[in-house]
């Protein structure tokens, strides 16, 4: 039995920012708990990519226009026959919620930042071998403190990235709801095609999770983009490729090269599973 893969592909500077950071609040539950040196280096490091991006731009702002871009959708819904309302109502609730607490909470990243700890150990990771004893004497004598104490601690840096996790997620669960897969064909390795954003909250109260089936020619597929915000598409393990995708929200294209780049090939039809959001 094949293995399907999963790809994604932002059309946007926003969409980029959202999985990176989706991305790197997932590795930071997987470090945990700290109960290795490894293991506190890399949540130090996936810590600190974090604030460099918290840094660079607003993420609450577009959160907050994203939820209340949902609810507007939302309030379209209403008058719609057949819409289940419970549903709705609910679907509403939750983005009221995850707005207003976002909305109260501090600045994204500024108790993680204001740490000692966290700081001290920022400062050294872009010097090679710079995390040793004698370079942190502090984060040494922390490793060593009892499990229980350390874990309270992780805990309660965890608990600072809640109301932007919790909104995140719900952002990115539904944008990837709003596009269900289409089985596509590339000719000769490439497809390009339209980036249709289907109706978000229509697939989520239909629960559609269908796949369409698009193709590339000679490894090549590309369309236009109709603002959407996300690409993402499936493949099969037994293919043994991986796409190139480039693109904005008004196109997008997207190449497949063969996993082994010196005997690979990437066959002249190519089935694969496109979702537009």
């Amino acid at each position: 039995m094949s293995t399907p893969v999963l790809f994604e592909h932002p059309l946007n500077e926003k969409m980029r920012t959202w999985l990176r950071v989706e991305f790197l609040i997932n590795q930071l539950d997987e470090t945990t708990p700290l109960d290795k040196t490894v293991n506190a280096l890399t949540f130090f490091r996936l810590t600190g990519e974090l604030l460099d991006i918290f840094e660079r731009g607003d993420i609450r702002t577009e959160l907050l226009k994203e939820l209340e871009r949902q609810q507007q959708k939302l309030r379209a819904w209403a008058d719609v026959p057949g819409v289940d309302m419970t549903r709705v109502n609910a679907l509403s609730d939750k983005l009221k919620s995850q707005s207003t607490r976002l909305m109260n909470a501090p600045r994204m990243g500024q108790q993680l930042r204001e740490d000692r700890l966290i700081a001290l150990v920022r400062q050294r990771l872009s010097i090679p071998g710079g995390c040793c004893s004698f370079d942190l004497p502090g984060l040494h004598i922390w490793l060593h403190l009892p499990q229980e104490v350390r874990d309270a601690q992780v805990e309660a840096w965890m608990q600072t990235l809640e109301p932007l996790h919790h909104a995140l997620a719900m952002v990115l669960d539904l944008i990837r709801q709003s596009g269900s897969f289409h089985t596509q064909t590339s000719l000769n390795g490439f497809y390009q095609d339209n980036a249709h954003a289907l109706a978000m909250v229509l697939d989520l109260i239909r629960q559609s999770g269908s796949f369409h089936t698009q193709t590339s020619l000679n490894g090549f597929y590309q369309d236009n983009a109709e603002d959407a915000d996300l690409l993402r598409l499936q493949l099969s393990l037994d293919d043994a490729l991986y796409p190139q995708v480039s693109g904005h929200k008004s196109r997008y294209a997207i190449r497949f090269m063969p996993l082994d780049s010196e005997r690979g090939e990437v066959p002249a039809r190519l089935n694969f599973q496109l979702s537009c959001c």
